[in-house]
């Protein structure tokens, strides 16, 4: 799991609430933490395989692969980080449990093996960088969909997502591990508030999509159904599925969220409250310190699996070559070419001006992309989503044909 508590256990003098919960079952809970990993990690694998996808038509299309689009790599980045952070827990709980004697050294004040030590600073911050610029990443997700609906953003904005992510993160991670190892690891300084500044630059990028994210995706949502909107003047039942579609996956996002770290919140509050206290063990803090144990479970269980949920919400099984559900048509994402138009808009000589008007699709100003690009851009890896816009799409282009030859009628 990540929990800044793994940094503080590199100091001998760890407070009593650290000491607490990591002398708890130990081997059980790393055991616990390992398998959480590998099948996170497998899952992951599966999903990486490529889908089975159906011929593709002879007739030319432009498809939104054509343009590789800074939501993709915000994906992509977010996923990596998950992974890595992950295989850092991995590592971590592997080495716990085939070599208790290694970690036991970590505890040894006037040690002179330095190893231990080294090996438990940095499995902790790597742990902490990683899954602190996947927090930074998914906040880059929500600020980019944001302004692609709102038709402000490109591919030269992800240059600045990367140093944002990459940048913060490390700039927190290193603020936090420097005040909390001063002034070296063998010798921390004991006292809450000297643990204050790491834990509040760990949990920092957490709370900030918890409590950011659900405020654009909403501001995104009704920025959605002005732009559904805004295509045909009007707002029908296709429309409102759209919408729907694309809130439902900002809501499973969330929820994602909330499930897999609300514990890390939960259990830090309670480790909090007993570090305050004078002493931890006491009778009347008995169910502070169940909670507190039970919480740090559930984080090595959820901690691990948020990458795969999330790649669910995002994608669901779509990057499975696993046959999972039933076949089905696939809808292609056909934009007129030149030649298409042509025909389409074929009339006596003279009478080109109201195709030409008809034939104008409403672009995205910077990006070349118009309304329907810029939502599938948005739902980018949701099938039903990208079906809606596509149907309606295609709607569209089916009326302009009708009533081309008609316009250019004697």
């Amino acid at each position: 799991m990540a929990s800044p508590r793994l940094a503080t256990f590199c100091c001998p003098t760890r407070d009593a609430a650290t000491q607490l919960v990591l002398s708890f079952q130990p081997r059980a809970f790393h055991a616990l933490c390992l398998g959480s990993c590998a099948l996170r990690l497998g899952l992951g694998l599966l999903q990486l395989l490529p889908p089975r996808q159906p011929a593709r038509p002879a007739a030319p299309a432009l498809h939104l692969a054509s343009f590789p689009q800074a939501s993709s790599r915000i994906l992509r980045a977010a996923a990596a980080c998950d992974v890595l952070g992950c295989l850092g827990i991995a590592v971590r709980s592997a080495v716990w449990l085939g070599f208790p004697d290694f970690v036991e050294n970590v505890s040894e004040v006037n040690g002179t093996d330095i190893w231990p030590a080294v090996f438990c600073v940095g499995s902790a911050m790597w742990i902490q960088l990683l899954y602190s610029a996947c927090f930074w990443w998914l906040f880059c997700y929500a600020v980019d969909a944001y302004l692609v609906i709102r038709r402000s953003a490109g591919l030269s904005t992800i240059l600045l997502y990367h140093m944002m992510a990459w940048g913060l993160a490390a700039l927190l991670c290193v603020e936090g591990g420097v005040m909390l190892y001063h002034p070296s690891v063998s010798r921390c300084e004991k006292g809450l508030q000297h643990a204050i500044p790491h834990y509040v630059t760990t949990y920092l990028p957490l709370m900030l999509v918890l409590v950011a994210n659900p405020v654009l995706f909403w501001k995104t949502v009704t920025a959605v159904a002005s732009l559904l909107k805004g295509r045909q003047g009007i707002y029908t039942e296709t429309e409102r599925r759209t919408g729907a579609v694309i809130k439902i996956r900002f809501f499973k996002i969330m929820l994602v969220l909330i499930i897999c770290w609300l514990s890390n919140i939960i259990n830090e509050s309670l480790l909090f409250y007993l570090e305050m206290q004078p002493d931890i063990n006491g009778g009347s803090l008995k169910y502070v310190r169940i909670a507190a144990k039970t919480t740090w479970v559930i984080m090595g269980m959820l901690n691990p699996a948020q990458g795969f949920l999330l790649s669910l919400a995002f994608y669901g099984w779509m990057g499975c070559s696993l046959d999972l559900s039933s076949p089905r048509k696939e809808l292609q994402w056909e934009s007129l070419t030149t030649s298409e138009a042509e025909r389409a808009c074929a009339s006596p000589v003279g009478s080109s001006g109201p195709c030409d008007s008809q034939g104008a699709r409403k672009k995205t100003p910077g990006l070349g992309l118009d309304s329907d690009e810029a939502l599938s851009l948005l739902s980018e890896g949701s099938d039903a989503s990208t079906v809606e816009i596509q149907t309606t799409s295609g709607s569209r282009h089916e009326h302009e044909a009708d009533s081309a030859p008609a316009q250019g009628g004697p």
